[in-house]
């Protein structure tokens, strides 16, 4: 799981909460301190909203709680 976030966001806050509640490992990828990722989001989504999370390959823009359970098997 990866997820493409910013220190000030408040739904990103909430879904690193969530994967660490039910002990799901992520990397996070700060778009506000790392110029890479943040074009490798803009590449990705073509947008610059955060957070984006990427569950095997799938796309997710915003924290979407049911989807993110859906890929996770939760």
């Amino acid at each position: 799981v990866q997820i493409y976030s910013t220190p000030w966001c408040a739904y990103c806050k909430m879904a690193k909460e969530y994967f660490t509640k039910n002990n799901v490992a992520y990397t996070e990828y700060d778009v506000a301190a790392d110029e890479v990722k943040r074009k490798e989001l803009i590449e990705t989504t073509h947008q610059m909203g955060v957070p984006v999370i990427v569950i095997d390959g799938k796309v997710i823009v915003g924290f979407n709680k049911p989807k993110v359970a859906e890929l996770l098997g939760l």
